[in-house]
């Protein structure tokens, strides 16, 4: 595996991205105020560096600050902070994250990146979470955009983008080394970072992560341990105009798969083993400055990943992505950011014998070209519009647009409204899939799958009432087609993926954050939803419309973090999930408390009480093999030495 690694760093041409200088480091965020939060510079709305106050989207950031705060240990936990989110754990290393709804047979219309590069799999058009570890420590910021992304990021983005955005390497620099254990896992990491030079300077880690079995409610084991060990680094240079940085990961464990296995088609449940899954990928970006706010930027990068899922497949796919972006202002009315990428996917399956994908070796492309504008109207007015041009091997072009209208009312205020059409193409699990492996089949793929489709309006508002207390609302309206269902043929001897079923839906997105004293900061999130799922004339998946029974109709979070005079932090927080029908999933409210204590400096220790808000709650998946989440308490250490 690392040999790959060695030879796709031929390919590190590549882009700097270009907002990290500006943004402060994560010891300044411990410091910011509301104002200064809201002055964050974003990139996943527009492609390049604007404030967050005046970013037309939905959109919640997630900073360093409060992912150590929260005492997550995983980027899954992670997300829960983001209140325009919905995510589920299924087990000890399964988790559904999602937004908006429309969840289908997996949470498939949400592009997630992990410093520039795509971590769906074209697989099933979704995210294999249990590999998604990153270095916390090291995490600048999240950006959760909720609502269509589609124009300027492809792929996927259909009910939101995540991206995740690492430090620099200059804002890393010296050692750290960190150690947590409790009831559910244990963990150790090692960093160091130090400069190559006048204007480089580079960092590596190595993490270990073991996780410990869970049960069900009945007090069944769940076979979901999982032993994780990664390595990873990053390399930036600046100088004048150009900036060039690489990143690159390896990693290798074993995965548990809890019953009834991780695919279940056409009720057919499937014998278990352990998942050993492998992964290296490198990315390389360059970037340059050509004055009067333009500026060109290449990135490219080089994925490989294996699981063998037993008895259902073994994967090798191997993923190569290059992308050209130029940005430049007319004026001081008109900016344009335009772009091309190019996607080649090399995806090589073993097929077991009760599912199989075929043909099991195919190669795959995806091409685009993108362009946004932005036009400022007069001093408070300002409108976008985009397009993108896709084309993917399965259903040729496809066009993104998306027109937005932002206008500030009176200063620390933004109200805007946007119009787009996304598409999620059809992935892997869509069209080759077959059960048995081998003919007669009971379920023969979906030749004739076309494009999921979404229509998306959204209105929203974002503003600072006070220097201590800030706003966000969003309500949305979307409507979907050609969603994926499974009939019956019309000799009625087998079964077929098809595209009869639309869907429409409409709900609400509110966060506020209130500074009620100098130590002391409270956040308060709410989503609500509410899914009309209907099948077209000619279906006959009666089960289909059973799908909006896997969503919740709302979630809430309430936030709470004090720092007393001494070196004490205490943080809570309270989250509650309404209930599901498909299966059947009880409502819930739980609650996590974290204390933390600096000793000495750069010394922290830190204890986690999680889930205190019952006795144990389901979260997702039938009762029967799903793990009941209990209380659960861990431990951990950070010390972080000086740069040198």
């Amino acid at each position: 595996m690392l040999h790959r690694l060695a030879v796709a760093s031929l390919a590190g041409v590549c882009l700097a991205a270009p907002a990290s200088a500006a943004l402060p480091s994560a010891r300044e965020l411990v410091e910011l105020s509301l104002e200064q939060l809201a002055n964050l510079e974003v990139t996943s709305v527009s492609r390049r560096p604007e404030s967050l106050a005046e970013a037309p989207a939905s959109i919640f950031v997630i900073t360093a600050e409060e992912i150590r705060r929260a005492g997550a240990v995983s980027l899954p936990e992670a997300l829960r902070l983001a209140p325009n989110l919905q995510v589920s754990q299924a087990s000890n290393n399964g988790w559904s994250v999602r937004a908006r709804g429309v969840a289908n047979t997996s949470a498939n219309k949400l592009l997630v990146m992990i410093d520039g590069r795509s971590v769906y799999s074209p697989l099933f058009s979704g995210v294999f979470w249990d590999v998604q570890e990153v270095m916390l420590e090291d995490v600048e910021r999240i950006e959760v955009l909720s609502g269509p992304g589609g124009t300027l990021w492809g792929v996927n983005a259909v009910n939101g983008v995540i991206n995740v955005i690492t430090r620099e390497a200059s804002a890393t620099q010296g050692a750290l080394a960190t150690a947590g254990a409790g009831s559910l896992l244990s963990r150790q990491a090692v960093r160091y970072g130090a400069r190559a030079g006048d204007h480089a300077h580079y960092r590596f880690f190595v993490k270990h992560i073991d996780r410990r079995h869970t049960e069900t409610a009945s007090g069944e084991a769940v076979d979901d341990r999982a032993h994780l060990a990664l390595a990873g680094m990053r390399f930036d240079w600046h100088e004048g105009r150009d900036r060039v940085g690489v990143n690159a990961n390896a990693y290798r464990g074993t995965m548990g798969q809890p019953k009834p296995g991780s695919i279940s088609i056409s009720g057919v449940d499937l014998a278990l083993g352990p998942i050993p899954v492998e992964g290296a990928n490198i990315t390389g970006r360059w970037s340059r400055a050509l004055g009067s706010g333009s500026e060109l930027a290449l990135q490219a990068y080089v994925d490989h990943t294996e699981r063998t899922v037993p008895p259902t497949f073994a994967e090798k796919l191997t993923l190569v992505d290059m992308q050209l972006q130029h940005s430049w202002r007319l004026g001081e009315a008109e900016d344009i950011v335009w772009g091309a990428q190019y996607r080649r996917g090399r995806d090589r399956l073993v097929n077991g014998a009760i599912v199989a994908f075929l043909p099991a070796r195919l190669s795959q492309q995806w091409t685009s070209l993108f362009a946004q504008g932005e036009s400022r109207l007069g001093a408070s007015l300002r409108l976008t519009a985009g397009a993108r041009l896709e084309r993917n091997d399965y259903t040729g072009n496809e066009v993104l647009p998306n027109v937005r209208l932002s206008w500030k009312p009176v200063a620390d205020h933004l109200l805007w409204a946007a119009a787009s059409r996304t598409v999620r193409a059809p992935s892997r699990l869509d069209r080759d899939v077959f059960v048995p492996a081998t003919a007669p089949f009971l379920l023969a793929g979906g030749p004739d799958v076309r494009s999921e489709v979404a229509q998306v309006f959204e209105l929203g508002a974002r503003g600072q009432v006070t220097p201590r207390f800030s706003y966000a609302a969003t309500v949305f309206h979307s409507e979907y087609d050609h969603l994926r269902t499974q009939e019956i043929d019309p000799g009625m001897t087998f079964l077929v993926f098809a595209s009869q079923m639309e869907a429409t839906t409409y709900g609400i997105e509110l966060w506020a954050s209130w500074q009620a004293t100098d130590k002391w900061r409270l956040s308060a999130g709410y989503f609500a939803q509410h899914e009309n799922f209907r099948l077209k004339p000619g279906s006959n998946d009666v089960q289909a419309v059973g799908l909006a029974g896997r969503d919740p109709a709302y979630t809430w979070l309430v936030r709470s973090s004090y720092t007393f005079n001494l070196p004490v932090e205490l943080d809570a927080t309270v989250r509650g999930v309404a209930s599901l029908s498909n299966p059947t999933v009880p409502a819930y409210v739980t609650a996590d408390l974290r204390l933390g204590w600096r000793p000495l400096p750069g010394v922290q220790l830190s204890l986690l009480a999680a889930n205190l808000g019952d006795g144990g709650h389901g979260e997702v998946t039938a009762i029967e093999t799903r793990t009941e989440i209990g209380r659960s308490f861990h431990a951990s250490v950070r010390w972080d030495f000086d740069a040198r």
